[in-house]
């Protein structure tokens, strides 16, 4: 019996087991020794094998896979580390339909989106419902609003606008003083309330709504709780530059993040500063990119809700670290609107929070000015 045992292992092991029967050829009537040996050498062999994959495998454990799409007027990257063999299946077309349920939610290009209809709303203290994306985003921008004393402000957009920096719009000169001064007669972010219900009112018919500086941070963060509740622990998620890094690359150091040179005309890889993240949120904002000069002056994209007017108080990139991305990215433009002196007291009374504030001397020089613990690492070489 002992013999007739090893001679169907040796038989199964070789391919010689076809339906749960022996193949009558695959067996001598008396096997001889060696069959047993061949098996135990080939046993051997495997196991052999089977370590030095585990060795090959143990040392590179960890692979990275990136998922790109568009979104929002821009360009998403996910980049995902999982163990040698994992998968990301699935992910993708669950990034894209999250995604497009936030554009169907606050997007101000689409003119079904529930923001458009809000806009276009007149009845002043009637109840509008809104959906629960659209209330997180309003209670984060309520919040900023409140933080920076009015300097973020979602509703500034018909300046925006006006000045030739929105939808549609061409750069290039100073609308009249006595627009300015009509439009912001509709500005001011205490012109809307946020029920409890879930609903929006307004206080003024014409007042509106534009939260393209804290919707893509939103995306962001939308993306990050996907890939929690799938388990994921280690990712970098990145929209239009507003970015959330969990865990570590693939070689176990921590993600590494370069703030663009504040210069027009500068190369997207000229990197002025490094930082590092784990499990933070990471946003810039700068004054460099969208602008126009006009008699000497130079106007940004960047308005005051105060004045109706383009800051120009030198600051040309503000980059903030903050527990989500939604945060930091309003963040972001109420310091840049702030300055120097209040943005960075704004900064440093948040717990959590780090920023760089990056000014443009008379010169030309850029001086720094980062908060108490930001750790900041010079550009490579």
């Amino acid at each position: 019996m002992a013999n007739k045992r090893w001679e169907m292992a040796e038989a199964a092991f070789s391919c010689g087991y076809h339906g749960g029967h022996p193949r009558p050829e695959a067996f001598p009537a008396a096997a001889p020794a060696f069959f047993s040996v061949r098996y135990v050498l080939l046993i051997a062999r495997c196991f052999v094998l089977v370590g030095l994959l585990s060795v090959w495998v143990g040392c590179d454990s960890k692979r990275e896979h990136t998922l790109a799409g568009r979104t929002m007027g821009t360009t998403y990257t996910v980049k995902v580390v999982t163990g040698y063999f994992g998968s990301v299946a699935g992910l993708q077309e669950k990034f894209d339909r999250r995604l497009d349920e936030i554009n169907r939610s606050i997007s101000p290009y689409l003119t079904d989106s529930e923001i458009s209809r809000f806009n276009r709303f007149q009845r002043v203290g009637e109840e509008f419902p809104i959906s629960a994306d659209f209330l997180r985003v309003m209670k984060t921008a309520a919040r900023l609003y409140a933080l920076s004393d009015g300097a973020w402000d979602g509703t500034v957009g018909p300046l925006v606008d006006v000045w030739g920096f929105g939808r549609g719009g061409s750069p290039g000169r100073v609308p009249p003083a006595e627009t300015i001064a009509a439009l912001l007669r509709d500005v001011g972010f205490d012109k809307i309330e946020i029920r409890a219900s879930g609903a929006l009112v307004k206080r003024h018919a014409a007042v509106s709504l534009d939260l393209s500086s804290v919707g893509q941070g939103y995306g962001v963060d939308q993306l990050v709780e996907l890939l929690r509740a799938a388990g994921f622990t280690d990712y970098l998620v990145e929209i239009g530059g507003e970015i959330y890094a969990a865990g570590a690359r693939p070689d176990g150091r921590p993600w590494r993040v370069g703030i663009s040179r504040p210069a027009a005309g500068a190369r997207p890889d000229d990197i002025y500063k490094v930082v590092s993240l784990k499990d933070q949120a990471f946003s810039t904002s700068g004054d460099y990119r969208q602008l126009f000069v006009q008699d000497g002056i130079r106007y940004s994209h960047h308005i005051d809700p105060a004045t109706g007017y383009p800051v120009r108080n030198g600051v040309v990139s503000v980059s903030i670290l903050a527990d989500n991305c939604t945060f930091a990215d309003g963040l972001g433009t109420a310091v840049l609107v702030s300055g120097v002196e209040k943005g960075l007291a704004l900064i440093d009374r948040l717990e959590g929070v780090e920023g760089l504030l990056v000014v443009e001397a008379a010169d030309g020089s850029l001086q720094d000015y980062p908060s108490k613990h930001i750790r900041l690492e010079p550009a490579p070489r």
